[in-house]
């Protein structure tokens, strides 16, 4: 997994995570189910945390990576996802910047957190095998994804699928995924490990001590 691909991922968790009811605008077909099925969900939550599973496809659906790991959400401005299968990775937003952190490649890529970004649905709710899917597309064009979606099993956060720029898809399946869980703080702070190289501006931003996988 790249850092470039990494820093897409991360942005979408951000819209994910930063996402409120306010921000999407009815599309020409209507889209009230889809809107009403994602505010539904949004409501009161807090934080989430989950396990994952992630596969990673070219342009074509020929499979390029696959991991796993656990992640966690406090919203609206933090999270944190860790890799754990086949290789460590670790992403942190800290409610100021998003941080890379590759332990194989001892190297972190910080990124600014785009707390504007905003969304808009762009079809009604559809089912597929029992599924729900809600698709959603930034309302700005200078983000690193082109949609995203949404798949919902009855009132919980299942699956959600990224297509970034390059025409690559990232889907992800959730499980043990937890409502307002307890997340200790720490959790979403970062500090370079030392001897990593930094990529980026690290400076003035939140900082404790990096948790590794």
């Amino acid at each position: 997994m790249t850092s470039l691909h990494c820093a897409r991922l991360a942005g979408a968790l951000v819209f994910l995570a930063a996402t409120a009811g306010p921000a999407f605008g009815a599309g020409a077909q209507s889209p009230q189910s889809g809107q009403q099925r994602v505010e539904s969900f949004l409501q009161g939550l807090a934080g989430l945390q989950a396990e994952f599973k992630q596969i990673l496809t070219d342009r074509n659906g020929l499979t390029i990576d696959e991991a796993s790991g656990t992640l966690a959400i406090s919203r609206p401005d933090r999270f944190r996802w860790d890799y754990r299968k086949p290789y460590q990775q670790v992403i942190v937003a800290d409610g100021t910047r998003i941080w890379i952190y590759d332990s194989d490649l001892e190297q972190v890529t910080v990124r600014k957190l785009d707390e504007t970004l905003s969304a808009r649905l762009l079809r009604p709710l559809s089912s597929i095998a029992g599924v729900d899917w809600v698709r959603m597309e930034p309302k700005r064009d200078d983000t690193d994804f082109r949609w995203v979606r949404l798949g919902f099993e009855g009132a919980l956060l299942k699956y959600m699928q990224l297509a970034d720029k390059l025409g690559q898809t990232t889907s992800l399946e959730f499980s043990k995924l937890e409502r307002n869980p307890p997340l200790d703080p720490s959790r979403f702070t970062f500090t370079v490990p030392p001897g990593a190289d930094v990529i980026g501006d690290a400076s003035s931003s939140p900082a404790a001590p990096v948790r590794k996988p």
